[in-house]
């Protein structure tokens, strides 16, 4: 299929008024990435030469995510809603170009696999015009029925207008279609309005198409991957069908999840070998974990790399810039961004490393903060290599503490420590003796 060209039109126009959202339906996410991203990457991976992606009006966000994603999308406007048919007509420049296939795709269906687009491809290379991609419900209430005979793609069939028999039967219309490019363009601008609404429907592309003598065929598609997403519910639904398939592919590449339906994955999440998730543990975007990991429970981690046989947690957040050397140790309680932390560092409770680079074998003790932020600037901290920073110690950024050094408890640092150097900065100790005794006799008891 790859010696064949395919334009794909995104239709990404539509409001997603259940939504109930300021956002548009198409920029919703599931696993870490917009639903327009899904559908984009994954017509990069079923082999599209170009792409257009069709918007309503004043929709500079879904154009500006479209580019972000396929920066050579061409982006058409549909300033009329009237019908799928007219819709993909908007994109009419990018049509007129030469193409062998043309794949018509919604952006508010974000589960489809490469290889069923491949599938529903192959029919064009053999000689049909018009290829729809059907699947099989439970229950076929309300879905427009694929009627065939044998391999040909007979009609498709609104429910309201299909006879009691055609109404039993169950493939059903994904809205999902492929037009061979040189009958692409002449017969969607044949495809009328005369029904109900006044609008032009994709689905009479098939009539039209067999009028013409030419063939039409349908495929089959699994239900899960043609569930399209028009309210919150379906959307929740969507992120659970993906998380399942994300789950199932971490644990067939060697990664343990301890509990895998607590466990929440981004789609470019990559788990390496005998890497153990313990339960209720999210990966946001661009997190990659090599090989003898261990995350305990209760962490979340985005944008951070661990090397191998790191340990985090329990309880323990990552955030973007973190990079963990190998055998690095993160505990609970503890968080980092933009961190350099080198290989057998240990951070192991209640601290904040932020804009900070920390040495090989560095010991960071309980409560430590890098103070990176100043009002107005963010500031980074330096600690060398095998350097121990004691419990409760503030460091103050811009600061460096050099390879070795010791830095005393509840100490708070402002100018850098040379190595191997002791660095205190804390209040005296004062003691007087005697003094809450004589507290409690001039107040009297305490009341309980």
């Amino acid at each position: 299929m790859s010696e064949r060209s395919l334009l794909v039109v995104v239709l990404a126009a539509g409001e997603g008024t259940r939504m109930a959202s300021r956002l548009p339906k198409v920029l919703h996410r599931i696993a870490g990435r917009s639903m327009l991203h899904h559908v984009l990457e994954t017509t990069r991976q079923a082999g599209a030469t170009r792409v257009a992606v069709v918007i309503g009006p004043d929709r500079e966000d879904v154009a500006a995510e479209a580019h972000r994603v396929r920066p050579d999308a061409q982006v058409f406007v549909q300033t009329e809603r009237l019908g799928t048919a007219h819709a993909v007509l908007a994109a009419r420049a990018a049509l007129e170009e030469p193409a062998d296939d043309v794949l018509v795709l919604y952006a508010d269906t974000p589960l489809l696999r490469p290889k069923t687009l491949e599938n529903l491809r192959a029919p064009l290379a053999d000689g049909a015009a018009v290829a729809v991609l059907g699947f099989r419900p439970a229950d076929p209430t309300g879905y427009g029925r694929l009627l065939t005979q044998g391999d040909a793609l007979v009609a498709i069939r609104e429910e309201k207008d299909a006879t009691p028999d055609e109404r039993r039967v169950n493939f059903c219309n994904a809205g999902v279609m492929a037009l061979r490019g040189r009958e692409a363009l002449s017969i969607l601008t044949r495809i009328g309005n005369a029904n109900a609404k006044g609008e032009y429907y994709l689905t009479d592309a098939v009539e039209i198409a067999r009028a013409d003598g030419l063939s039409a065929v349908a495929t089959e598609a699994e239900v899960d991957e043609v569930a399209g997403v028009n309210s919150r519910l379906q959307l929740a639904e969507a992120e659970a069908i993906l998380q399942g398939r994300l789950r199932r592919a971490a644990m067939a590449g060697g990664a343990t999840l301890v509990a895998p339906e607590t466990v929440f994955l981004s789609v470019d999440t990559r788990l390496g070998r005998d890497v153990l998730v313990e339960p209720n543990v999210v990966f946001g975007p661009g997190v990659t974990v090599e090989d003898d990991v261990v995350i305990h429970a209760f962490s979340h981690l985005e944008g951070a790399h661990l090397e191998r046989g790191v340990s985090i947690g329990p309880y323990a957040r990552l955030r973007p810039g973190t990079r963990l050397g190998e055998g690095v140790r993160i505990g609970n309680f503890v968080e980092t961004k933009a961190a350099l932390i080198d290989a057998g560092a240990k951070v192991n409770h209640l601290s904040y490393v932020g804009d900070a680079h920390v040495g090989a074998n560095a010991n960071v003790g309980a409560g430590t903060i890098t103070c990176n932020y100043d009002g107005f600037s963010k500031h980074r901290t330096e600690i060398g290599a095998g350097a121990f920073i004691g419990t409760n110690s503030s460091l103050v950024a811009p600061v460096s503490v050099g390879a070795g050094a010791y830095i005393g408890s509840g100490s708070v640092i402002t100018d850098d420590v040379p190595a191997d150097a002791l660095a205190l900065g804390r209040g005296r100790q004062a003691v007087k003796e005697g003094w809450a005794a004589a507290l409690r006799a001039a107040r009297g008891k305490p009341k309980v």
